[in-house]
C-alpha cells in the first residue's frame, strides 16, 4: 500500500465526500492532500516515529469503498455501559453512520450531538471556523490524510453552562466490508464556558476482514469546561488503528482522558494538549495489553503555555509474546508558564523474554518555578507477591493473572465515570482468559 495509493483514494471518493459545494472545505481538503502527497506515510527516520514502522500497513491492499458482506447483520451495537443506563449513542460501521443503530435520546437545551456530514449541511459557517483550527500548523501526515479523506465522524457542541449528566457513547464497528477498507473518521468537540460532558469511544469489530481506521479529533474547551474522554480500542487483531487528538484547554478547564488498547495488529494513539489559560488541568492516562506480534504506540505531548497549570500522566502496559509497545511522552513548560505542576509515569510488565518496550519520557522546561517529574519502569511480575499467593494455595497461572489484573485495576478505577469501569475490567479479564494457558 503506497502513499500514491492512499492519495488515489481521494479521486475515488471525491464525489461521495460531504461538503463538495463548499469552497473553503475543498481548499482545506486539497491543501491537506498536497501535504500528505509531499511527505508520504511517516517512517522511523522521523524522530517522533523512531520506534514505529508502518511497513505492515503498506503491505495490505486497502480500498476506499466496499459493500457490507451479506453474512454480516446486527440488531444492536455493543455497548460499554450497563444496559439500564441512559446514554446517547452514535454508531458507525466501516466509517459510515448507522442511524438505525444509534439512539440519541433527549438532549438538554444547549447540547448538540450529530455527525460531521449533517453539521456540514446544517451549519457550514461554524464548521469553517472550527475544522483544522487546532491542528492546522502540525507536521502530521496521517492527520493531513484524515483531513483530505474525512467522510464522516461525530460533532459534539455544548452551549455555555450546559451539563450533560448522561454519557455519550460513540461506537465504531470495523470489518463489515467485502474487502479490506481504509476509512478516516473526523470528530469535533467544542465545549463553551462551564459546560460539561462525558464521552466514551469504543472501537471494535464485526469480523476478521482487515481494515484501517485513521481518526482525527479536535477538542476545544473554553473557560471552566470539563470533558471526561474515555476510549477502548479493541479492534480486530489484523486491523490497523491510528488516532490523532489535538486538545486546547482554557482557563480553569479540565481535559480528563483515559484510553485502553487491547486490539489491532498495529496501533498508534497520538495526543497533543495545549494548556492555554491559568488553572487549566489535564489528566492523560492509559493502559494497554498486547500479545502475539502486536505493536502499540502511545505518543503524547503536553504544552504548558501560561502560569498555574497542571497535568498528570500515567500509562500502564502489559506486553507478552513478541509484542512491542512504545511510550513517548513529552511535557514542555514554556518560558511564561511559572508555577506549573506536571507529572508523568510509564510502568510496564514484560511477560516474555521477547516482549519489548521502548520508552521515551521527556521534560523540556524553560521556566524556573515549577514542580515537574517523570519516571519509567519495566520488568516482570513481583516474584515475592507471586510466592505469597502460591503459598496460600493459589495456582501459579491464576496468581499471575491476579497480579496482572491488580496492576491495571488502579488505573481503571481512577476513572471519574465509574459506569464504564466494569466493561474495562471485563476487557482485561477476557485478555487474561485468552492468555491464561501460557501465563
Amino acid at each position: 500500500m503506497s502513499d500514491a495509493t492512499f492519495s488515489d483514494h481521494y479521486g475515488v471518493l471525491r464525489d461521495a465526500l460531504p461538503g463538495q459545494g463548499l469552497p473553503w472545505l475543498s481548499r482545506l481538503r486539497e491543501s491537506a492532500l498536497a501535504e500528505f502527497s509531499a511527505k508520504g506515510l511517516p517512517t522511523p527516520r522521523q524522530e517522533s516515529w523512531k520506534y514505529t514502522s508502518l511497513r505492515p500497513l503498506e503491505k495490505v491492499g486497502f480500498g476506499a469503498t466496499g459493500a457490507p458482506r451479506a453474512c454480516i447483520s446486527i440488531d444492536r451495537a455493543p455497548s460499554l455501559l450497563p444496559a439500564a443506563s441512559d446514554s446517547h449513542r452514535l454508531v458507525f460501521v466501516d466509517g459510515h453512520h448507522r442511524a438505525d443503530l444509534s439512539t440519541l435520546g433527549t438532549l438538554p437545551a444547549g447540547a448538540e450531538l450529530t455527525t460531521l456530514r449533517e453539521m456540514l449541511a446544517k451549519d457550514p459557517d461554524w464548521l469553517e471556523a472550527q475544522l483544522g483550527s487546532l491542528s492546522g500548523d502540525s507536521d502530521q501526515p496521517l492527520l493531513a490524510l484524515n483531513t483530505a479523506m474525512m467522510m464522516n465522524g461525530f460533532v459534539l457542541r455544548l452551549a455555555e453552562g450546559t451539563v450533560l449528566h448522561d454519557p455519550i457513547e460513540v461506537i465504531h464497528l470495523g470489518g463489515a466490508g467485502d474487502r479490506p477498507l481504509a476509512y478516516h473518521p473526523r470528530n469535533l468537540i467544542v465545549l463553551a464556558p462551564r459546560s460539561q460532558a462525558t464521552l466514551i469511544e469504543h472501537y471494535t469489530h464485526m469480523g476478521e476482514q482487515p481494515y484501517y481506521a485513521n481518526s482525527g479529533t479536535e477538542v476545544s474547551l473554553a473557560d471552566g469546561a470539563v470533558l471526561h474522554h474515555y476510549k477502548l480500542q479493541a479492534d480486530a487483531l489484523n486491523a490497523f488503528h491510528t488516532a490523532t487528538v489535538h486538545a486546547e484547554v482554557a482557563a480553569n478547564a479540565l481535559y480528563d482522558a483515559f484510553g485502553m488498547t487491547t486490539g489491532a495488529r498495529l496501533s498508534r494513539n497520538e495526543i497533543a494538549v495545549r494548556l492555554t489559560g491559568e488553572g487549566a488541568n489535564c489528566h492523560l492516562n492509559g493502559a494497554y495489553l498486547v500479545r502475539g506480534d502486536q505493536h502499540c504506540d502511545n505518543t503524547t505531548k503536553i504544552d504548558h503555555l501560561v502560569p498555574n497549570t497542571a497535568c498528570s500522566e500515567v500509562f500502564k502496559g502489559v506486553v507478552d509474546d513478541q509484542a512491542r509497545a512504545v511510550f513517548q511522552g513529552k511535557i514542555t513548560v514554556h518560558r511564561d508558564a511559572q508555577h506549573t505542576n506536571g507529572h508523568q509515569l510509564s510502568k510496564v510488565l514484560l511477560l516474555s523474554d521477547k516482549a519489548e518496550i521502548d520508552t521515551k519520557p521527556e521534560l523540556e522546561i524553560y521556566a524556573d518555578d515549577v514542580v515537574c517529574s517523570h519516571g519509567a519502569t519495566a520488568g516482570d511480575l513481583d516474584h515475592d507477591a507471586l510466592f505469597y499467593l502460591r503459598a496460600r494455595g493459589i495456582p501459579e497461572k491464576a496468581a499471575r493473572a491476579m497480579l496482572i489484573e491488580a496492576f491495571l485495576a488502579e488505573s481503571v478505577h481512577n476513572i471519574a465515570a465509574q459506569g464504564i469501569c466494569p466493561a474495562l475490567m471485563a476487557s482485561i479479564g477476557h485478555w487474561l482468559a485468552d492468555r491464561r494457558g501460557e501465563l
